[in-house]
């Protein structure tokens, strides 16, 4: 019967699910598995456990064998040509001066394909480099152009919550985050106190953000008064027509009394003119005819 086992990848350091045909392994066993890039090296997290053939055509991953001496030692020195590998990758692009940043290096299980790992702003033209480091390891080179985020996943670290990446950790993905995530939450704007490792914001801003908008959905009506500038842009994200409806109203009302006190200002200085003019007329005296 099939089993379902859960390995620990060397690279990238994530657990993955394979399926076991009767190999006997127990937990912190070392392991050689079959993945869409050919035989690679694990370490074995869960014991096998019995699956369902639903499960086993779900994950096509397979367990070849427990790993002996000979796999042990292959993979502590490929550990040793990484290094070596990745000193002259860096060697060879300050050579051709390239301008391109190598993040990482890794070997194939059976050490014929080596993938280098790099980052850079612009397009960079490594044929050339590609051909120097084929004929100098005399193996496949494959050269990848990954983004500041997929470096943070391989290097690792600690983030600002004390624990491991959540990248380099257990995600398999990014989820796409904006700022708007930040205000819903009524975090900091600030970039520095929400950027991740990477120089991006962080994963976690979406953690929580679908909570906040059904409790935001779900909060009871209150009496109706005044609306604040705040409120109408919060309901412009749901509602679009209904806030415009409401923010034409707020100006209406606020342009009504400017017009009345407008209109009242003009009455009393016409007022005050006419009675201004009234006042600095010289009045005619009148003269009495005396009778002779």
């Amino acid at each position: 019967m099939p089993q379902l086992v859960k390995v620990r990848m060397r690279k990238p350091l994530r657990v993955f699910n394979f399926i076991s045909n009767d190999v006997p392994l127990l937990r912190g066993d070392h392991c050689v598995v079959k993945t869409d890039r050919g035989l690679e090296y694990g370490q074995c997290v869960l014991p096998p456990e019995e699956c369902s053939k639903e499960v086993e055509l779900k994950y096509p991953n397979k367990i070849i064998r427990r790993s002996s001496h000979h796999d042990d030692t292959t993979s502590a020195q490929i550990k040793d040509d990484e290094q070596r590998a990745r000193r002259m990758c860096i060697d060879k692009i300050k050579d051709r001066n390239l301008d391109m940043k190598l993040v990482e290096c890794e070997y194939a299980f059976d050490r014929k394909k080596i993938i280098f790992y790099f980052t850079a702003e612009e397009r960079v033209d490594f044929r050339d480099l590609v051909k120097d480091l084929a004929q100098e390891f005399k193996a496949r080179i494959e050269l990848r152009h990954i983004q500041v985020r997929d470096e943070a996943k391989i290097i690792g670290g600690i983030g600002t919550c004390g624990r491991e990446l959540c990248c380099t950790t257990w995600m398999k993905e990014f989820m796409p985050i904006s700022m708007k995530m930040a205000k819903k939450q009524n975090l900091s704007l600030n970039p520095t106190k929400i950027s991740g490792q990477c120089g991006r914001l962080m994963c976690c801003l979406s953690y929580e953000n679908d909570q906040y908008s059904k409790a935001r959905r779900n909060k009871p009506k209150a009496a109706p008064e005044k609306e604040n500038l705040a409120d109408i842009r919060d309901k412009m994200e749901d509602n679009a027509e209904e806030a415009v409806a409401t923010l034409k109203d707020r100006i209406d009302e606020s342009a009504e009394p400017s017009t009345d006190s407008n209109s009242a200002h003009t009455e009393t200085s016409k007022d005050s003119g006419s009675s201004g003019s009234d006042t600095d007329r010289p009045k005619k005296r009148r003269r009495r005819r005396r009778r002779k």
